[in-house]
């Protein structure tokens, strides 16, 4: 399998997001370390995996996630 590493800056043209809100929000809490970013050689710089980041961006959210709101 073909992987394809992008940064922060591909990322954000490729999903239509400002590079601010992937780094601020979306990393950490929806993109995981180790799923969907690696930071090679143990570095600061931050490669994201765009194979995984499409598969999860086409899944249907679990039942858990649209419940959170009602109660």
């Amino acid at each position: 399998m073909i992987t394809t590493y992008l940064t922060t800056q591909e990322l954000a043209k490729k999903i239509k997001y400002d590079p601010r809100t992937i780094r601020e929000q979306l990393k950490d809490s929806v993109l995981l370390e180790g799923i969907h970013y690696i930071r090679p050689f143990g570095g600061r710089k931050i490669l994201y995996v765009w194979e995984r980041i499409e598969e999860d961006m086409v899944r249907p959210p679990a039942i858990d996630t649209l419940l959170q709101g009602v109660a």
